[in-house]
């Protein structure tokens, strides 16, 4: 009997589009289907990955998720069987962190098949050059000429990429403060500065609502300074206006496009799917250089590997998408990912836009950041599991 899987994927055609494309070619190769579902944005970033590990055989996730996941055991680590020369070979493939970030207390949770991180986004018909430096962007800013997403959680992934920008990337775990105070302060009136210079609705906008108002046609805006790539909005002819993309802009004293947090998206497999060996068989395919560069992109999907982000073709087709900002993704900074962060994300999400909203000065704000993520850590005492925080995610 031929076997068959589902899949789950978010709502958009970079996440979507692809994977059905890839599953086309697979069930032509070995005779398994593979139907992908999708669901919105919104809930994608909310929906637990447990309940969805019930339901399908194959999920797309965030690297944030895998201390959540590792805990639950709701996913089969991929580094399970006969696929170690290709678990090799995608380690030193895969762009920037993308494959270390989803491997926690020593296994491998997913494969990256999406790499992402805060970027720039420009109209080239708008201007001459990209902004290289935060006074560029601000320039702009207040010429009218910039936005930025400021939607949960955007405004703390900006916050972020300042601060691994400024030379002090926050902490990951341990008993250090999460945001060092100077560095914190100085990337807070960075944002809050750009944020007091932009289109105040840019704080109910993610990266897709910003680049919906940038490939208008009539759109005088010129420059997103922080954002998340998006390859679709590169492509001739997805929208009226063709955007372009390249490393984010510096801050005084910067190294260069450094610190930015990642994002993108890993293929897992679920701990209840009945066919464990034809799931990761297609995992590591769709993950490798072969399909990358070739179906995966072709359909619009924004690959992980190397091999397409080094490709001619692939980068033609995307306006030299993946070599403009290859610096920066290079450069990026791995959010936390312990079981707990991403409630921790939320609320300090939350928080964030909470101060940008009301022109808050720094002190306060960085003292709840730390306090959050403080309690957010003491939740990982093994003995216990009171006062779980809910599990929620937002996609990036």
């Amino acid at each position: 009997m031929a076997v068959a899987l589902t899949g789950m994927t978010w709502s958009h055609p970079r996440g979507y589009d692809p994977l059905v494309a890839a599953a086309d070619v697979w069930r032509g190769r070995t005779g398994v289907s593979i139907t992908w579902q999708k669901r919105s944005l919104q809930d994608f970033e909310s929906y637990p990955v447990d309940e969805l590990a019930a339901r399908y055989d194959l999920i797309v996730i965030d690297h944030p998720h895998v201390g959540q996941v590792a805990r639950e055991s709701c996913l089969i680590p991929v580094d399970l069987g006969d696929h170690a020369d290709e678990a090799a070979a995608l380690a030193e493939a895969s762009v920037g962190a993308s494959y270390p970030s989803y491997h926690w207390n020593g296994r491998q949770w997913a494969l990256p098949i999406d790499a992402a991180t805060q970027v720039q986004a420009w109209r080239s018909d708008l201007l001459a050059a990209p902004a290289t430096t935060w006074d560029e962007v601000m320039a702009l800013a207040k010429a009218g000429r910039v936005l930025c997403p400021l939607r949960p959680p955007h405004a703390l992934m900006a916050f972020y990429t300042l601060c691994g920008n400024l030379g002090h990337a926050c902490a990951t775990g341990g008993t250090a403060d999460h945001v060092e105070p100077a560095t914190g302060t100085a990337a807070l009136a960075l944002l809050r500065d750009l944020a007091a210079n932009i289109d105040p609705a840019c704080i109910d906008m993610d990266p897709i609502a910003v680049f919906e108002r940038m490939a208008q046609a009539d759109s005088a805006v010129a420059c997103a300074p922080l954002i998340y790539g998006y390859v679709s909005y590169a492509r001739p002819g997805f929208r009226d206006r063709r955007l372009a993309f390249t490393d984010i802009a510096t801050t005084s004293g910067a190294t260069g496009p450094v610190g930015s947090a990642l994002g993108g998206t890993g293929i897992a497999i679920s701990a209840h799917t009945a066919h464990a060996r034809e799931a990761i068989d297609f995992a590591y395919w769709v993950a490798s250089g072969e399909c990358q560069k070739g179906p995966y992109a072709t359909a619009g999907g924004q690959p992980g590997h190397a091999a397409a982000w080094e490709d001619p073709a692939v980068n033609a087709a995307a306006g030299d998408f993946y070599r403009n900002t290859r610096k920066t993704l290079e450069g990026a900074w791995v959010r936390p990912r312990y079981d707990g962060y991403m409630a921790f994300q939320e609320a300090a999400s939350e928080r964030i836009d909470q101060a940008l909203s009301a022109g808050e000065d720094g002190e306060r704000l960085l003292a709840d950041l730390n306090r959050l993520f403080r309690e957010s850590l003491r939740r990982l005492v093994p003995t216990s599991r009171r006062g779980a925080l809910p599990r929620s995610s937002r996609r990036c």
